[in-house]
């Protein structure tokens, strides 16, 4: 089976396909709706000479039994009730893009994933189980949540050494309530770290399209050990 892997981000969205090494991107906004994404997607992997069987979405918001719950915060509207499967007239998995990128970065046990973005991406996954996690927008500190201090705009705040400092304390807090093994930090900003919190490795953006194969990969596997359940 082919597939195709779509990754939704606030500035880029990203394609891979099985078979190929390079990735397509085209810019998205707070103009891309639904719509206009799967119109570009055909069309790209159409000049591309891309063909797949089944497709796998890592959407930026919050999603329940494959569906997403709520409209992107970066993005255009009309993605929650939008019809996935007819439009691109081929099966498709949709994960939460911190999950696909946990389920790319996973090796096993009890991993908690923190994606350091725009904004803080959280999951959890325990014995290949995925759980999503709305951890960003808890109470952290001074009225604030965690992501007002990890995410984007509480690095512009902090400065640099003083985000380092927070980003430290909140993976000792949250692997410490979560149980975590393990933790893998994801997202652009992870890179600016200079020395990682115990028990913690950092992941790759690459790690999406990973995971976004390991859905389908895991879906026809008969090892318990390689299911990805969510």
């Amino acid at each position: 089976m082919k597939i195709l892997v779509i990754d939704v981000g606030g500035t880029h969205v990203k394609l891979l396909a099985t078979g190929h090494k390079n990735k397509i991107e085209f810019d998205s906004s707070h103009t891309l709706t639904a719509k206009k994404m799967v119109q570009s997607v055909k069309a790209l992997t159409a000049k591309a000479g891309w063909k797949f069987d089944a497709i796998s979405m890592g959407y930026p918001g919050p999603v329940v039994h494959g569906r997403p719950m709520l409209e992107p915060f970066n993005l255009g509207k009309g993605w929650v009730g939008f019809d996935y499967h007819r439009a691109f007239r081929h099966p498709i998995k949709i994960i939460n893009d911190a999950s696909m990128q946990a389920v790319g970065s996973y090796s096993g046990g009890r991993m908690l994933f923190l994606g350091l973005g725009t904004g803080l991406g959280t999951a959890m996954i325990v014995d290949s189980i995925v759980e999503p996690m709305e951890l960003a927008h808890l109470p952290y500190k001074k009225g604030r949540s965690y992501e007002d201090y990890v995410g984007l705009q509480g690095l512009k705040r902090l400065g640099r050494k003083k985000w380092r400092k927070e980003v430290a304390h909140v993976v000792a807090l949250l692997r410490a309530a979560t149980q975590a093994d393990y933790v893998v930090l994801g997202g652009g900003n992870a890179r600016l770290l200079k020395k990682l919190p115990a028990k913690t490795r950092l992941g790759d953006n690459a790690n999406a399209f990973r995971g976004g194969f390991r859905l389908w990969e895991a879906s026809r596997s008969r090892s318990t050990r390689d299911r990805f359940v969510h």
